[in-house]
């Protein structure tokens, strides 16, 4: 069976796995950078260079190690060379280009995005075509995906992505960092119902989010709060984070569903597939299953630990597209931006 080494480093995961053409992961190993980025309650791209510089070699020699591989025996080499920071994408594309030029493999350049797209083919199986929620700290999209390459975009973000709306609110809360996994640790033990937060978009015509007024309202509400109680109490705090996340749960269900019914009606979807950080959400999962009830279809979310970035999906993406004979040379650039939407659909 043929085997794919996946490369990741688009932002501030370090990743490299090593997958067989039956799904099985062979290896997997990464390297998180919560630590040198928490100070400053974000990801600082030129520290996330540097990390990946000073991590990616040590993690290859692993995953190849824990595999019990040589490069000789690896039948492709699949690097995330966009969308993302820059300077982290650089890292991992360099180091891609040295190992394929150096045994002679072929070299797939792999969309980040597709990398998540494409995850619930290897932990689920789900047939084309599949509807995707893409919800990450830089990504907010829904799709369908009729195969690989082949994305028609029904709605994005028109300002902050999900995931970075909840890790900046997280943030003006005084929750630690990485801030959307804290604020919904504090939801659980809030009110939802305290505060009357707007649900921005909520039964507007199309299928777009919009977050940056729902963020900008929780801003208003903590400021008055202090200026009221003197300082952020534990409960305030739980109260807010838990009607930010209704307000959330109630924007989601609005927009997905009027994006699955379209989706319904122009193609024979078969699930409900749910990508990116923010999957990992349990408040959030809950409520998809509910809404993918209601249109009759399969909630699928990939384990937690391929939702957040990671080399698995990379280089399952280049065994699909490998399997397709879809490989690239080695002249391909990074790329800070590259929608889905100016990929090519492959085809065997």
């Amino acid at each position: 069976m043929k085997i794919v080494l996946g490369i990741e480093s688009s932002c501030d995961e370090t990743a490299v796995a090593l997958v067989r053409e039956d799904g099985v992961i062979l290896s997997q190993a990464l390297a998180t950078q919560q630590a040198e980025h928490a100070p400053f309650g974000g990801v600082v791209p030129e520290i996330a260079a540097r990390a990946h510089l000073a991590n990616i070699d040590r993690l290859y020699t692993q995953a190849m190690s824990e595999a019990k591989l040589e490069l000789s025996q690896v039948d492709a080499v699949a690097v995330t060379t966009g969308p993302g920071l820059i300077g982290g994408v650089i890292v991992g594309v360099m180091l891609g280009k040295a190992l394929a030029a150096a045994s002679g493999k072929p070299f797939i350049s792999i969309n980040h995005l597709e990398g998540h797209a494409l995850t619930v083919r290897l932990t689920h199986q789900v047939q084309f075509p599949y509807f995707l929620l893409l919800i990450s700290g830089g990504h907010c999209q829904q799709l369908v995906v009729r195969g690989v390459g082949d994305y028609v975009r029904l709605g994005g973000t028109k300002d902050d992505a999900l995931g970075e709306a909840f890790d900046k609110c997280a943030k003006m809360l005084g929750l630690p960092y990485p801030g959307g996994p804290a604020l919904e640790r504090a939801a659980r033990d809030g009110n939802s119902k305290a505060y009357d937060f707007p649900r921005p978009l909520k039964g507007t015509d199309g299928c777009d989010f919009s977050f940056s007024g729902l963020k900008t309202a929780v801003r208003l509400l903590i400021e008055k709060e202090v200026a009221r109680a003197g300082k952020l109490t534990p409960e305030i705090i739980a109260d807010v984070a838990a009607s930010f996340e209704a307000a959330v749960l109630d924007v989601l269900n609005d927009r997905v569903s009027r994006a699955l019914a379209i989706a319904q009606r122009d193609y024979p979807i078969t699930a409900l597939a749910v990508a990116g950080g923010v999957a990992a959400n349990l408040a959030i999962g809950s409520s998809l299953r509910t809404l993918a009830g209601a249109h009759s279809l399969p909630l699928v979310v990939a384990p937690p630990a391929l939702c957040t970035d990671n080399g698995v999906m990379i280089a399952w993406a280049g065994m699909e597209r490998l399997l397709l004979g879809a490989v690239d040379d080695l002249s391909v650039a990074p790329r800070a931006r590259w929608p889905l939407a100016e990929l090519t659909p492959v085809s065997a």
